[in-house]
């Protein structure tokens, strides 16, 4: 098996230089790196990762704790993180901590234990143990989607990274107040969450927007799966006065009041009109198509894994909080007609009309604080 002296020898380096190029622990000219990259291709070196970690004592790997990773959104997050990853030479171990604080800190200490040079954690709606126990090792980590509560000096302790919740899901309560609704149901996520708490301000403000007053029998928890929300679904459509419109808080409790309106032999958006936060693969393939908020999950993959490289080179440099803007996509389940949506589509600028509903748009530019 060739050594690291026998990619040396074979690029005319020295080994100090060959170690430089595999750990990026110093400059090297291009030509230089490049002779060494080929020596190493051309005698098939294996780096050795376990004798490279006890001498830098970096593994070149990062740990992922995300819930439901069957979950399309968490999905397309992962292949964010991998892709920046590898490009980056890190690997990836990944766990499910299933939303749960015990197993939670349990999967945290597990992927310390593996010595994973850093974390990134889609924290539960309870993350008092996972923060106690990542500030007590000093694991370098970035919560990603789901905000953790910062101090009360308001100075955020970690990193975290997710997509702005507020101001779109506003945008969906305005469009369908727009369409004449005024009864218009929220089926929330999970309670604790950030997302859940930001959903239902965004809800709250597009409400108060449109002239429509609060009515707290409208907000109906679904736990952010869709088994919840076909239960929350349920209850809504037996209030007394059942809402017009709903708006579904993310894409598995999308699924859960899609059910409980076909049980109920609802269509949609005959008989209630339906706007989702997340899109998805197939949400165009409903019949209607549906009207949702797609959230940049691959970017926020992505970037996570910047803001983890950052604090790894930069250890004492203040945390950040990243916000990135999402995309309302216009389809028919909120009851606009299916022709003029395809007018609207950004391939094909088109003027409004009075019987049109508003162009897709950008809801703001991210933000950094």
């Amino acid at each position: 098996m060739p050594t690291m002296a026998d990619v040396a020898r074979s690029a005319g380096v020295s080994v100090a230089t060959v170690s430089h190029v595999l750990n990026d622990t110093r400059p090297v000219l291009p030509h230089t790196r490049q002779a060494v990259l080929d020596a190493i291709d051309r005698l098939g070196y294996t780096p050795n990762t376990l004798a490279r970690s006890l001498v830098t004592s970096r593994t070149r790997s990062i740990g992922l704790a995300v819930s439901a990773i069957s979950n399309p959104y968490f999905t397309e997050i992962l292949q964010g993180v991998e892709a920046r990853a590898l490009e980056h030479g890190y690997s990836l171990l990944i766990a499910d901590p299933h939303d749960d604080p015990a197993h939670e800190r349990k999967v945290v200490q597990l992927l310390h234990e593996r010595r994973v040079d850093g974390m990134i954690v889609a924290p539960s709606a309870n993350p008092r143990e996972l923060v106690g126990y990542l500030g007590r090792h000093q694991v370098p980590a970035v919560f990603l989607d789901r905000l953790v509560d910062t101090p009360a000096d308001g100075a955020p302790r970690y990193d975290q990274i997710c997509a702005e919740s507020a101001e779109p899901t506003a945008r969906l309560v305005s469009h369908l107040a727009e369409l004449g609704h005024r009864r218009i149901a929220l089926v929330a996520g999970l309670p604790g969450f950030s997302t859940t708490r930001e959903r239902i301000t965004g809800y709250r403000h597009g409400l108060a927007a449109s002239g429509l007053p609060y009515d707290e029998r409208l907000v109906a928890h679904g736990d952010s799966d869709s088994p919840g929300a076909e239960r929350a679904t349920a209850a809504l459509l037996s209030l007394t006065a059942p809402p017009t419109a709903l708006v579904t808080a993310n894409n598995a409790m999308t699924i859960g009041a899609l059910r409980a309106l076909r049980d109920r032999g609802l269509s949609v958006p005959e008989d209630i009109a339906l706007c989702c936060f997340d899109d998805f693969a197939w949400a165009d393939l409903f019949s209607p198509r549906l009207t949702a908020v797609a959230q940049p999950s691959r970017e926020i993959g992505a970037r996570a894994v910047r803001l983890l490289l950052d604090r790894l080179a930069s250890p004492d440099r203040p945390a950040r909080t990243v916000r990135l803007p999402c995309v309302f996509v216009h389809r028919g389940s909120c009851g606009c007609p299916e022709e003029a949506e395809s007018a609207r589509r950004p391939d094909r600028p088109h003027g409004r009309s009075p019987h049109t509903a508003p162009a897709p748009r950008k809801f703001e530019e991210g933000s950094v604080s």
